[in-house]
């Protein structure tokens, strides 16, 4: 396993089709401006790094991400990619997770419009987020004590538990299926239009008209 320490890469597809390698305390930053640092990598571990450019991890198979700050200009930072950690981590950038399956993450900030549409298969404790549309499209996550602040979440969510979590959001679960909700507040003024199968357990809701045109509620 190649360990590379203390750089700053700035340069197009820095670390282009890297296997099997650890960036420890790294700047993706600079006048160059390059784009895709990690594309199309296998089994990467990225400690403590500073990314300020955009897309660095698109098409991505096993990658580790512990305590990295991912700035507003890192845009689109994870697209189609597979088997993610995400650990004590800053997403700050727009758009980020898209297109990806089985990712986990914990103890993160998230502040990115447009968060984990079409995600397949995502664990998430201990986080929170602002996200305007939160989730869309995704199916089989499962949260615990995750925190969220925006207006447009889960929106065609299919196959996923939530505990423990608060949400001050909007129209969150429209057109939502098979979704479980325990021991959690969630406020939105149109909750869960047009949802089914969508079960509520201990929580307290609270809106202006939720739970409109449901099926199996």
């Amino acid at each position: 396993m190649t360990i590379v320490e203390n750089k700053t890469f700035d340069e197009e597809r820095a670390l282009y089709g890297s296997v099997n390698l650890v960036v420890k305390n790294c700047r993706f930053d600079g006048p160059a401006d390059g784009e895709s640092a990690f594309k199309e990598c296998r089994d990467i571990r990225t400690e403590d790094c500073f990314f300020n450019l955009r897309y660095p991890f698109w098409h991505d198979e096993g990658a580790v991400i512990n305590s990295c700050e991912m700035t507003e200009l890192c845009r689109a930072a994870l697209w189609y990619s597979h088997h993610v950690e995400i650990t004590g981590s800053k997403l700050h950038g727009i758009k980020a997770l898209r297109e990806c399956a089985e990712v986990k993450m914990q103890d993160c900030h998230i502040v990115s419009p447009e968060f984990g549409w079409s995600v397949h298969g995502l664990e998430m404790r201990d986080c929170k987020a602002e996200s305007e549309y939160f989730m869309m499209r995704s199916d089989k996550l499962n949260f615990d004590n995750v925190t969220l602040k925006g207006k447009y979440s889960f929106q065609y969510l299919e196959d996923s538990v939530f505990e423990n979590c608060n949400f001050d959001t909007k129209d969150a679960f429209w057109h939502a299926k098979n979704v479980t909700v325990k021991n959690s507040v969630i406020k939105g003024e149109y909750l869960a239009w047009y949802c089914e199968n969508v079960t509520f357990v201990n929580c307290k809701i609270i809106g202006t008209q939720p739970l409109c045109y449901c099926k199996g509620l």
